[in-house]
């Protein structure tokens, strides 16, 4: 391998440092630059969050998914106490420009709801594609979407959506608030 030099031997880079004191100097400033900004990177980026908070966040965000799960779970056997396990006592509903309030209305709108109908043999599935969660704490957001299929036939017969509010409640994360209407094409 070939280096270049420069006219007295020495190779560029010495050539261009001047005498050694002068290497020595330009040697020990980019070192106290490279730790200056080494420093600076990892102070600036902010409190990083502690494994323990991270772990948290991701428990609170599968729980919250276990609602979508448990929701279509109780649509495709027809389970309307495990629906209903999945609503706050305040929670409100509103789908086709009609709000229910509070888990009896809730479930008397489920029960004429046509996947609980018994000559209904639907399932209930989601694409996870279209599923979005966020957590905030005790509170968050869940978006999924239902495609209800009918299980002789194959043909999806219905498809709505989902928009959310969760939060904990007494350590279990519940529907506070839900709106639910056709999904449009795009999402």
């Amino acid at each position: 391998m070939h280096r270049d030099r420069a006219r007295d031997g020495r190779s560029i880079l010495s050539a261009s440092l001047g005498p050694p004191r002068h290497r020595r100097r330009a040697g020990a400033v980019l070192v106290g630059v490279m730790l200056a900004v080494g420093l600076a990177a990892c102070g600036s980026s902010g409190p990083s969050p502690s494994p323990a908070s991270d772990v948290q966040k991701q428990a609170d965000l599968y729980a919250i998914n276990q609602i979508e799960v448990k929701w279509h779970q109780a649509a495709s056997t027809k389970d309307l106490d495990l629906m209903m396990s999945l609503w706050a006592d305040n929670a409100t509903f509103t789908t086709a420009s009609q709000t229910y309030s509070g888990k009896g209305q809730i479930r008397q709108f489920f029960t004429q709801a046509a996947p609980f109908k018994p000559e209904n043999k639907w399932v209930s599935d989601t694409p996870a594609y279209k599923s979005r969660t966020t957590v905030d704490g005790d509170k968050g957001t869940l978006y999924f979407q239902c495609d209800y299929i009918d299980v002789n036939t194959k043909e999806v017969k219905v498809v709505v959506s989902a928009d959310q509010q969760v939060a904990r409640v007494n350590g279990t994360w519940l529907i506070t608030s839900a709106v639910s209407a056709t999904p449009g094409l795009a999402y």
